[in-house]
């Protein structure tokens, strides 16, 4: 395999394993909030912001860990007949699934694009009592489904390296 595409791999890999370690710790942000809003109701002085902040920190803890578990092949897969194949098998059913997969994140991400920047030109915000701005949480959106299409092109570069005997 070319040196850059080896060096595209471990780059992507790298930022990927990263992000999806600082996500994992936005559960504890998340019970933190959480907290927060069961002390406050104990204290009769609910805060508004609470549980919508808890959703918004759930979106980007799950958007930013999603590249990471595409990385680590956490995702769930039918394996009726996938783990009776050969190693080259399984790659070549893997670049098959991983070109769908990366059509319905070109998709996805091309509707992000757009959702966020008409969350920018309008300046959105949630209907609530709150109204909290919502591009934020729309760039994380259209920011994980960019690193999640990255991800996958690094998955089927490892797989095309299968292909041809190599290992990255």
């Amino acid at each position: 395999m070319p040196a850059a595409l080896i060096f595209y791999v471990h780059l992507i890999d790298g930022l990927t394993r990263r992000l999806g370690r600082v996500a994992m710790y936005m559960l504890y942000a998340m019970m933190a909030i959480l907290l927060w809003s069961s002390f406050t109701k104990i204290l009769h002085i609910p805060a508004i912001w609470t549980l919508e902040m808890a959703q918004f920190t759930l979106v980007a803890y799950y958007m930013l860990g999603a590249p990471w578990a595409l990385q680590t092949d956490a995702n769930v897969r039918m394996d009726l007949l996938y783990s009776r194949f050969s190693t080259k098998g399984q790659a070549v059913w893997d670049v098959f699934t991983v070109f769908c997969l990366m059509f319905y994140l070109g998709v996805m991400l091309w509707g992000a694009l757009d959702s966020t920047v008409y969350s920018f030109e309008v300046g959105e915000r949630n209907p609530t009592a709150w109204r909290p701005v919502l591009w934020p949480i729309k760039v994380i959106i259209s920011l994980s489904f960019a690193l999640m299409l990255l991800q996958a092109v690094s998955i089927l570069i490892r797989d095309v390296a299968t292909l041809r005997g190599e290992k990255i």
